[in-house]
């Protein structure tokens, strides 16, 4: 699958209300809507220019919708889906963020600490629809099919 247009994400975001994610035995499940809000607003906080960075901690829960029942390739699959809407940096980020074993860059890193810190972190991130623009000014930079509605 290929998500084509903004829409089309924002949809799977919205989905992602009430869906519990879990990414370790001992860690509590967070409601992954809330987590990937908290995520992008946490890598805004510290990133504020690097709007790539902080729309992969805001998309990563995707996968998990469009692939429920395949978590080993979750997130390769979920990169797939996004590259040709959000480009290759993005969907490289979604791509490796499980991938604890592998060596990292600074943006890895900062996005996995960003992820971490959101499942503990309180505070207001906002709502999803005030992260539209940045998703249509992405997907206008780097949508081979020129459709952003």
């Amino acid at each position: 699958m290929e998500l084509r247009t903004v829409e089309e994400l924002m949809d799977l975001l919205y989905a992602c209300r009430g869906t519990r994610d879990v990414t370790g035995h001992d860690q509590a499940p967070v409601d992954a809507h809330d987590h990937a809000l908290r995520t992008a607003a946490l890598l805004r906080r510290g990133r504020p220019a690097d709007k790539e960075l902080q729309v992969a901690g805001l998309v990563r829960p995707v996968g998990r919708l469009l692939w429920p029942g395949e978590p080993a390739s979750r997130a390769d699959r979920a990169a797939d889906a996004i590259r040709a809407l959000l480009g290759e940096r993005v969907a490289g980020l979604v791509r490796l963020h499980p991938r604890l074993g592998l060596p990292a860059d600074d943006d890895l890193l900062t996005l996995r600490a960003a992820d971490e810190e959101a499942r503990t972190a309180c505070f207001d991130a906002g709502v999803l629809e005030d992260w539209r623009t940045v998703l249509e000014l992405l997907a206008a930079r780097n949508s081979r099919f020129g459709m952003v509605d």
